[in-house]
Order: C-alpha cells, then structure tokens, then sequence
C-alpha cells in the first residue's frame, strides 16, 4: 500500500500549464509543445508516470486525452484506478464550454454518480 505522505501529482501539459501548476506546488511534470508528434510524446510521458509509484495522480489536457484514449479506458475497465488520471480542460475552449458540466459529467462516468457542489 502506497504511503500518503510520499505521493505527488504530475502533469503532462504545455508549458503554461506546467507554470501555472507549478506555481501550485506540482514537481512532477512533462512539458510536450504541440507538433507532428504530439501523441507519441503524450503516450510515453503517461506511460513513464504510470510507471512511477510516487505519483497519485495525472493530470492531462482534456485534448490530448484523445491521444491515449484507449489506454485510459483499458485501465477503467480493468479498475486500475490508481494512480488517477485526470482531464482538464484545454486552453481556450474552456472558456467556450459549460465546465461544471464537464466535470459533473466526467465524475460520474469516473464513480458511478454526481457529487453536487
């Protein structure tokens, strides 16, 4: 069993957003710039933090997302629950989107039901 004073968060993400969480205390991350090999980079930074036990919980642009889809949803189905990956959403679009409703929306699709704020 994992000990809770020995795990971090990582972030896979643009170098904005690793600003921006790091400013939160975040020390784990992976700074990937959008480009011909997006995926690839995204994949191997999610499979390298998977990988390491310290980490608790992902954290990954709702865009890129798409980009490890079935290994995400290959963990769910097998409840592999641990470490957690969360998606964000990205940039602008979230100022375009309804964003208590993504996350109403992803907490039951993670859990099973809402969890009202």
């Amino acid at each position: 069993m994992k000990r809770r004073e020995n795990l971090t968060m990582a972030v896979i993400g643009a170098r904005d957003q690793r600003a921006l969480l790091g400013l939160a205390g975040v020390q784990k991350y992976r700074v990937i710039d959008e480009g011909q090999n997006t995926a690839e980079s995204v994949l191997e930074a999610l499979e390298t933090f998977l990988k390491d036990a310290s980490v608790a919980v992902i954290v990954l642009p709702e865009v890129w997302a798409e980009h490890v889809q079935d290994l995400i949803r290959s963990r769910r189905e097998k409840k592999q629950y641990s470490p957690v990956i969360i998606t964000v959403p990205s940039g602008y679009r979230a100022a375009a989107m309804d964003v208590k409703a993504f996350y109403e929306a992803y907490t039951k699709q993670l859990i099973g039901f809402n969890i009202e704020i």
